[in-house]
């Protein structure tokens, strides 16, 4: 599971689930919009998010940039992981996220660590 955070231009939180992500490469994650009407209006205003993601017993906090991207090779990349999968959803864009921090949330000794 995936969940983006943003906060709008007086800090009021809004948190998303996300069910198509492609890690890009060490440094950038995308993340497709279907339904981000909120999250966008955002990010228009405040790039900076949080990104949690989780599976069985490991979980991760990415903090970052983020841009969106409405055209070009990540959105039709994006687009095309959707259809395959649920050719009915038209996907809007792509928020790409520039990593700046990754933090372990497993619980354990090491929770919280910066990796």
């Amino acid at each position: 599971m995936w969940i983006l955070a943003t906060a709008d231009k007086n800090g009021i939180p809004n948190a998303v689930p996300i069910n198509f992500v492609e890690i890009l490469n060490d440094k950038q994650i995308m993340l497709v919009d279907i339904l981000m009407k909120k999250t966008i209006a955002n990010l228009e205003v405040n790039p900076n998010v949080a990104v949690t993601v989780w599976y069985e017993h490991d979980g991760y906090q990415i903090k970052g940039k983020a841009t969106i991207e409405t055209s070009g090779a990540n959105f039709e990349s994006g687009v095309a992981q959707v259809k395959k999968e649920k050719p009915f959803l038209d996907p809007k864009g792509v928020v790409i996220v520039d990593i700046t921090e990754i933090y372990l949330t497993t619980p354990g000794p090491d929770n919280g660590k910066q990796l």
